[in-house]
């Protein structure tokens, strides 16, 4: 989540592609580095995203400070700001014959596209001094850039927000009605939407977009050609009420969006999928005489009379939704085992072996209430696909391996997938097979299974696999378009890079809300047009196993990094390590944030917690910014 408000929040949802395997990282990354097509000629590009627009390009042209004379004054920018910040991460000029240097230092520019207007009455343009200051910003700097197109739900406190904010028709839209205006810790967020285009927050969008890349286009080409990369608008996902507290599995499940267009979208996107409707209720046991009168679903079937009384009938069956519904069930918790390098979870049905996975997501909540585990990577989490799953009671073990073929039971839970025949009563237990020979734990180890909870019912419906798939197509057209609107500039041949949210990352978020899967195939799917893959990394997705697994099984390809924050300590080694590897993968640039600071001093602001500062004690970001420092001094380029 851009513009510095993440808070960490540790469960999370790994995609089942990633998570049934965990194999050799050596070997996964020897096959990654041999994969990638397009390896990077220069060093990786560092480039920091300062707070610059607040702090110089929104200021009034009557500042009496030397930075507010540089910003303001007739062709002021804030090109000093930016060198004042980042300079001393400059790395030394190599040696003649020595090695390179160990990165390439630039920055990200945020333009936060819905600050570029000015109310002239009761009309809203396009404010040109704001534009011309970060035209100038890019002109006036000699360093490489990143353009960041930024426009989310989080703010920019403008005040044309709170104007489009007023019309539902901007708003994505629940089960139960246009989404209301959220918080996330005391943030607003904005549920603008992205099911259409023809819309007043698209075309405001579109509207600062162009008059950005205008202004741009007019500079001589030595200038725009330091632009090396354009993201596009930042994380752009489905929403749901209680933006802070609910993106887990606590029911009610309620997502977006149920817009008229929507509707009309999923059905059109059935027809095309299935061609006839006899085919769609093939697959659903359903009835319906038209894709016309199939309706996305959004109820969840354990919330009826029929839940307890009766079978469902295959329109209910048919409307049923809830985090389970596309046939995913997420086993998780975490465990500790002191003196073991890496832990495994093993999982068993019915007591035949699943599969495995690592002891390495970030749980910062044991952490807090088991500060003896000292670093928080104590998460697991594997994802098991129940589509075709037999009805009944299954049962599932859960055993932690703390050495070769030394298993110790962590928990077992039922769980029942029901039929369409039966009613409220629970099916028959599946028949077992013995489990594997197993042993107490030794003293020090501490485990935990927090999902699924004891007797979880699941039902399974396809049509929920259909809408969620369609949800993920919503968010990918919606960054084509703007794709779009950029590749008629004249940096159409710029490449230009998503900004997206990794859900599966977080051992707690149901990743069925967020419908970024699709998205997240820029770079290597036609669907996305041009548009190359760009993530924000927090946590272990920096430096685990987790994202390099899921990049090597997804198709490794060229990518940004928009955001970048361990969330942990690394000394400079270990850092150099995390980007050289990056850098192998395929990374072009990676961005973390960093505060203005002016003639060695912070600029006065409001903080961003996850800056890369020597005066920021949260998130350990004094020690990374350290670190940083040390690669600069000693670091050989990755």
């Amino acid at each position: 989540m851009p513009t510095g408000h993440r808070i960490p929040l540790f469960s999370a949802a790994l995609s089942a592609a990633a998570v049934l395997v965990a194999g050799a990282a050596g070997v996964q990354l020897l096959h990654r580095v041999e994969a990638v097509q397009s390896q990077p000629a220069r060093p990786l590009l560092l480039a920091p995203m300062l707070g610059v627009l607040d702090t110089c390009v929104l200021l009034p042209a009557d500042g009496t400070s030397d930075l507010a004379q540089r910003c303001t004054r007739p062709g002021g920018s804030a090109a000093g700001l930016v060198e004042a910040t980042v300079a001393p991460l400059e790395p030394p000029a190599p040696r003649e014959g020595g090695a390179p240097a160990p990165y390439r230092l630039g920055y990200t520019l945020q333009a936060p596209l819905l600050q570029l207007f000015r109310a002239r009455g009761d009309v809203w343009e396009v404010d040109p001094e704001r534009v011309d200051r970060l035209v100038r910003t890019v002109r006036d700097n000699a360093r490489p850039v990143v353009l960041y197109l930024f426009s989310t739900h989080f703010p920019v406190d403008a005040p044309l927000e709170k104007m489009l904010a007023r019309d539902a028709s901007n708003l994505l839209q629940t089960q139960e009605g246009p989404l209301q205006v959220d918080a996330y810790f005391g943030i607003p967020t904005y549920p603008w939407t992205f099911a259409r285009t023809d819309t007043d927050i698209t075309a405001r969008r579109v509207q600062a977009t162009q008059a950005l890349l205008e202004g741009l286009c007019k500079l001589p080409d030595a200038d725009r050609a330091k632009i090396e990369g354009i993201t596009l608008l930042g994380e752009v996902h489905h929403l749901f009420p209680d933006f802070q507290g609910g993106m887990g599995w606590r029911p009610p499940y309620r997502v977006t969006d149920y817009s008229a267009a929507s509707v009309e979208g999923f059905q059109r996107y059935l027809a095309q999928q299935f061609g006839r409707i006899g085919q769609l209720n093939q697959l659903l046991g359903s009835r319906y005489a038209r894709f016309e009168d199939v309706r996305p679903p959004a109820r969840d079937l354990r919330a009826g009379p029929q839940a307890q009384t009766q079978a469902p009938t295959w329109q209910q069956w048919a409307e049923h939704i809830d985090s389970f519904a596309h046939g995913r069930l997420p086993v998780s918790g975490w465990a500790f085992a002191p003196g073991v390098p890496q832990p495994w979870v093993h999982v068993y049905r019915n007591g035949r072996w699943l599969g495995k996975t690592g002891v390495n997501m970030r749980r910062e909540d044991v952490q807090k209430v088991h500060p003896e585990v000292g670093l928080a990577d104590t998460g697991w989490r594997m994802d098991l696909d129940f589509r075709y799953w037999a009805e009944g009671v299954h049962r599932l073990d859960v055993f932690l391996e703390t050495a070769p073929g030394r298993l110790v039971p962590m928990a077992t839970r039922h769980v029942a997938v029901m039929g369409r025949a039966g009613g409220g009563a629970l099916p028959a237990p599946r028949p077992q097979q013995p489990l594997p020979a197993s042993v107490a734990p030794t003293p020090g180890v501490m485990i935990d299974v927090d999902m699924p909870g004891e007797m979880q019912t699941l039902y399974y419906n396809p049509l929920a696999a259909l809408w969620h798939a369609f949800r993920g197509q919503q968010v990918a057209r919606y960054l084509q378009y703007f794709d779009q609107v950029v590749a008629k500039s004249c940096l159409a041949g710029t490449p230009r890079y998503i900004h997206q949210l990794l859900a599966f990352p977080n051992p707690g978020w149901d990743e069925s809300k967020y419908a970024v899967e699709a998205s997240l195939q820029a770079g290597r799917s036609p669907a996305m047009g041009g548009l190359r893959l760009g993530v924000s990394l927090y946590g272990d997705a920096t430096y685990g196993p987790r994202f390099t697994q899921w990049l090597a099984e997804s198709g490794p390809r060229p990518y940004g990094i928009t955001e970048f924050h361990p969330l942990r300590p690394l000394d400079g080694p270990a850092l150099q390590g995390v980007l050289a590897q990056h850098a192998a993968q395929g990374a072009q640039f990676l961005s973390f944030f960093m505060e203005p600071r002016w003639q060695g001093a912070l600029v006065e602001r409001p903080h961003n917690p996850f800056s890369f500062d020597p005066e920021n004690a949260h998130y350990h970001s004094a020690d990374l910014y350290q670190a940083v420092d040390w690669i600069r001094q000693h670091g050989a380029a990755p």
